[in-house]
This record gives structure tokens, sequence and C-alpha cells, in this order.
């Protein structure tokens, strides 16, 4: 891939997100909903027949499920300073997580009724690890970790087999070492309809999360309903607003980490000084080629840079700015916000406690990062005196008859002094 060079339109930002997103490809909806049928159909021979066509040509299991003595053969054979940060990355996700964990409440109301919300986590969750081009134990720290700290009581991994049959072997390690209940050697669509619909040797979970491909996010779109997902994640973006106090070969190599995520992953440089742009792509010219997409956008003012980056919304946005706090309180629009010219996202994305699993494509208009209330839920514990029933009866009742439900008035009545 090329780095490009833009100007920014300051009256047409969403033609200038169009074109920071042009790499996206399409979604394979109709092979995905084929492939999800397949597995309510046929359950383990088909995410085998899958696995065999898509990862593993000679995969032998009878059970695309990973025997406990080969997670735990990974675990011994994991190299100490690999163990260790395993173990350090998913501690400081856990910290985080753990003060992030939603709380019930309770509230007594004026006409003497009570309400409690109490905060439940799902009996079971599936977090999808991605395979293919790299292993990506971080991937299954940022989804386990969380679902850990909300209590989920059962908690499965998915992720593509590799020659042996199984994920790769830093995966396994990774889950061996976290604790988690079941591996399931599968990736792509078969692997969430296993998850959603179960098979023989997959009892269905709850909620599924995880990063992936499109065939990944199609799946998890379609079986959204039947099961809590996360979001639908697309490619991997990056947006960095630079200004002369940034390091330029920094940013080069933040926006090269970026675009090593493929071909359709967005990194963008916005500068209102043309000199920090011409820095950045002297840098990128030294360091060399990106797999990804680089754009550098020229902006009329910091300003502009701002109302671009809210509109693009983008999963990952780093404030190299030496007013990098004062500019901060003025996001709304971001999956996770790095401060300063040392606030690289290549740390969220393994150590530095945030969580990685991210909206994309836009969604962080509404969407946030996975943590622990992606595992929960949230049920109300109504306690109704006969004073509030009194009370309450004669508003219902108008209500009621407003919708044309009498049953429901009689419902109240019935139980008024």
């Amino acid at each position: 891939m090329t780095v490009s060079r833009i100007t920014a339109d300051p009256a047409d930002p969403r033609g200038d997100c169009a074109r920071l997103r042009a790499g996206e490809g399409t979604v394979p909806d109709r092979a995905v909903a084929e492939a999800l049928a397949d597995v309510r159909a046929r359950g383990d021979a088909a995410v085998i027949d899958a696995i065999r066509r898509f990862d593993a040509p000679d995969f032998a299991g009878a059970s695309p499920v990973v025997a406990p003595a080969q997670v735990d053969a990974a675990v011994r054979d994991l190299t100490p300073r690999l163990r260790d940060a395993v173990l350090f990355a998913a501690e400081q996700v856990r910290t985080v997580a753990e003060a992030g964990r939603p709380d019930g409440y309770g509230v007594e109301l004026p006409s003497g009724q009570s309400v409690q919300v109490r905060a439940i986590p799902v009996g079971s969750a599936g977090i999808y690890a991605p395979g293919g081009r790299a292993a990506y134990p971080s991937s299954l720290i940022m989804g386990v970790v969380p679902a850990q700290v909300a209590g989920v009581g059962r908690i499965v991994v998915a992720s593509p087999a590799g020659p042996s049959g199984a994920p790769h072997p830093v995966v396994l390690a990774a889950a061996g070492l976290l604790g988690v209940d079941q591996v399931i050697a599968a990736g792509g669509a078969a692997a969430i309809g296993a998850l959603a619909f179960g098979t023989e040797s997959i009892d269905p979970v709850d909620v599924i999360t995880g990063p992936g491909n499109a065939w990944v996010q199609e799946a998890k779109r379609q079986v959204f309903g039947r099961v809590g997902i996360d979001s639908i994640a697309g490619p991997s973006e990056l947006i960095v607003l630079a200004d002369s106090c940034a390091d330029p070969h920094a940013i080069a190599a933040d926006l090269l980490a970026q675009a090593e995520h493929g071909p359709d992953s967005p990194a963008a440089c916005l500068a209102w000084d043309t000199g920090v742009n011409d820095a950045v792509a002297a840098a990128l010219a030294v360091q060399g080629a990106p797999v990804g997409t680089i754009t550098l956008v020229d902006c009329p003012s910091q300003e502009d840079a701002v109302v671009l980056a809210e509109a693009f919304a983008p999963e990952h946005l780093q404030l190299a700015l030496a007013d990098a706090p004062a500019v901060s309180a003025r996001i709304r629009r971001a999956g996770c916000v790095f401060l300063g010219p040392l606030g690289a996202t290549a740390f969220g994305d393994y150590v530095a406690g945030s969580n990685h699993i991210l909206p994309t494509g836009g969604a962080a208009r509404h969407a946030s990062a996975v943590g622990p209330a992606t595992y929960m839920r949230r049920m109300a514990l109504v306690d109704i005196p006969q004073q509030a029933v009194d009370i309450l009866t004669p508003h219902l009742a108008a209500l009621a008859e407003a919708e044309g439900f009498p049953e429901h008035r009689r419902s109240a009545e019935i139980r008024s002094s």
C-alpha cells in the first residue's frame, strides 16, 4: 500500500470520512447465513468441515473442542518471558475492569413502592480470538478478563485451528493461564454458529464477544437476538491529531503499527501545520511501506481537525498535542483516546489496562469498549405495598384506557382497597 495525502474539506466532513474508509470491503451475508444454517443443522460435523476447508485441511479430531491436556501442554511450553507478559497484561486489564464493574441500586419512590435493580452476570460467554495472519492472545485477554470480573459462570474461547489442529500455542497457553473452561479449534462463521446454537460437544453461550474478520462480524450480526454480542466490528482504525510537539518518527511508527492490521485498516494523521505532515511523510519514507492504508490529512485548523475526528468516530484516537487534556474534554466520539505525544495506541492494544475490543466503523457514536457490563444484565425487583397500589392505580387506569387495554386496568383495580 502507499501513503496518500489529502486536504480536508471543512464543509464536508462526511465526505472526508468516506475517503478515509474507502478501503473497506463487502460483507458476505448470504455465505455467512448458509454457514450458520449448516452448523445449526449438522453441529460438530459442519464445524469440522469448516475447519478443514478454511484452517486445517488435515484436521483429524472427532470434535472441535481442544483437549484440556493440549491446553496444559501449551502452558508448560510457553517461554517465561511470554508467560510473564500474558499475566502482566491480564492483571492490567483486570484492575481497570474491576473498577468499572457495574453495581445494582435501589430506589424508594414517594408513592411507597420500591424498585431494586440487580446487576447479574450472564451464565456463559464465548470469546472469539482471531487467527489466520497471526495469533492474538491479547484479544483473548481483553475478552476473558472482563467476563471473569463480571462473574460469568462458563467461558468458552473459539480460535481458528492451526497446522496442529488446535489454535496457536500462545492462544492456547493464554487460555490455560486464565482458566478458560473450554477452547474450540474453529474460526469464522462456523465458530460463531457453534457458540450461538451449540453442537454435540459445545453448549451454547449467552453472549459472544471479540474481534474478527468480516465473516465473524456478519455471523455475530445474524445470531444477535439469540445471543448478546459486544458490537459488529469492522477493520481497525486510528486517527492521530498531531501538532509540532509530536515526534514525526513516533507518529509514523504509530501509523505503520495500525496499518499492520491489514490493507483495509485506515490510519490517518490530521495536522493543521503542514510542516507536521511533511515531517511524518519523510519519516514514513524512511521506515518502510505500510501494509494498510495511511492518509495524511492537512486541515485548515485544529478545530477543523477535531470536527473531522468527531465525525469519523474512530476506534482509536491519539491526541499527540501539547494541550491534549484540554482537547480531550471536547471529544465525545471515540472508542479509546490516548493523551499526549507518548500515548501510543499500541499500549492500549496490549498492556495499558484499557480494552482493545472497541467499536469501529463510526459505532463509537453509540457503542463502548468491552467491559464487565458487556457480560451483565440488569433485572428489576419491584415491591408494591397497598399504599402504593392505591396511589398508582388511577394513573395506571388512565394510561391503560388510552392504550385500549381494559384488562391491565382491572389487574390493578382488583388489588386497590
